[in-house]
């Protein structure tokens, strides 16, 4: 049976928990094999067809039976003096809305194949899609200063000739970068335009999240909550941090560590823990850390630059309330990289009414299991994005 959850103001959908999943996260197309997963019919829509074309990767679907195939083009563009490049996703007809489409924190950034197939769907759904080129997500790492790449995609976007008149326009991001897209559409500059914001498996407080992927434990109504974490979110973080330390020692020490974890997490570190300064056992000690109550103390200990980076992207010290986007919030219950309790909290800080909040079972941090999937969940999830393209004509029926 389905349960649905609602906080005052705010739509939140929801079924209830499964066990946990460990799959390791890669922040890029969020829905894979869709149509594989469980026998629970949708209705003959456009919506269902999106889907649908996302499970199909380059195989028939309905949805490119009726749609034109979308133009992938590269751009070159500058802002202010400041010089981009990305790929544009030109739908095969007009246009109805526009989305910047923020890569999450891969190596392979833009050209990430899911990641490129999630944004043709996109297009052949007739969205302009702007996909950015960010070299701190390309180099595993998420920067406040990401927010200004973001902010000048958007701008590109709305100046091409392609975009409709009276077009709405968003952005779209995954995990950590929904941090990055969330402070964009904040920006004086361009915080009217926004009508939409879509994050997939991001979060609001950084330190909580920190807190869990060293403890497991998530804060939830008050109350802690344990899950095994997936320990690639600790040592990705490490990995995107050790520059923040002052001794070089240490930055080579922290850095050799996460590719060392990361390639296997059984892999010992004695040897790189023995010579570190204070300043690089404070981090060690809060990597190791597995008191949730002991992590305020232990964050403060922290190098000052790396306390003024989280602080930079923590959402949570932020003022929502003057954020003219609407939220539309994905989450899976099975995420063990960010729990889902960091999306109910960035809906809830949000005013009443301006967020939507899907919690669904079988989608693992931004990606989606082949079996135990939340299809309907899903299916009203792409409705509501969907629906954003309503002030430039009605969708295709």
């Amino acid at each position: 049976m389905k349960v649905f959850l609602s906080l005052p103001g705010h739509k939140i959908h929801s079924r209830p928990r499964r066990s946990a999943a460990t799959r390791a996260w890669l922040p890029a197309l969020f829905i894979t094999l869709l149509m594989l997963a469980g026998c629970d019919p949708l209705p003959d829509d456009e919506a269902a067809w999106v889907l649908e074309d996302l499970g199909a990767g380059v195989g028939p679907s309905s949805l490119k039976e009726r749609a034109p195939d979308p133009a992938r083009l590269p751009v070159d563009y500058q802002v202010q003096g400041r010089s981009h490049q990305g790929d544009l996703y030109r739908p095969g007809e007009p246009p109805l809305a526009g989305i910047v489409l923020v890569p999450g924190v891969a190596a392979r950034g833009k050209d990430d194949p899911r990641l490129v197939a999630f944004a043709t769907t996109l297009a052949r759904a007739r969205f302009l899609v702007l996909v950015p080129d960010i070299p701190n997500l390309r180099a595993l790492r998420a920067r406040a200063e990401d927010a200004q790449n973001v902010v000048d995609a958007f701008s590109y976007l709305l100046s091409r000739p392609e975009f409709p008149t009276r077009g709405r326009v968003g952005i779209g991001a995954f995990s950590y970068a929904v941090g990055p897209a969330v402070l964009a559409a904040l920006d004086p500059g361009i915080r009217e335009r926004v009508d939409f914001v879509l994050g997939i498996g991001g979060y609001y407080d950084l330190h909580q999240v920190v807190t869990f992927f060293t403890t497991g434990y998530f804060k939830k109504e008050g109350q802690w909550h344990y899950l095994e974490p997936n320990r690639y979110g600790k040592w990705m973080f490490v990995f995107g941090n050790a520059e923040h330390l002052t001794d070089p020692v240490d930055q080579a020490a922290f850095r050799r560590m996460a590719e060392r974890k990361l390639e296997n997490p059984r892999a010992g570190v004695d040897d790189l823990t023995r010579h570190l300064t204070p300043e690089g056992e404070s981090l060690l000690d809060l990597l190791e850390n597995r008191d949730p109550a002991r992590s305020p103390e232990l964050l403060a200990r922290l190098s000052s630059r790396i306390r003024a980076e989280l602080d930079a992207l923590n959402l949570a010290t932020r003022d929502l309330s003057v954020l003219e986007a609407r939220l539309i919030l994905l989450h899976g219950t099975d995420d063990s990289i960010i729990p889902y309790s960091e999306s109910q909290a960035l809906a809830a800080a949000m005013p009443p009414g301006r967020s939507e909040l899907f919690l669904i079972d079988g989608l693992a941090h931004v990606d989606a299991q082949p079996f135990g999937l939340d299809r309907r969940a899903m299916w009203r999830a792409i409705g509501s994005l969907l629906a954003q393209r309503k002030q430039s004509g009605e969708g295709r029926q």
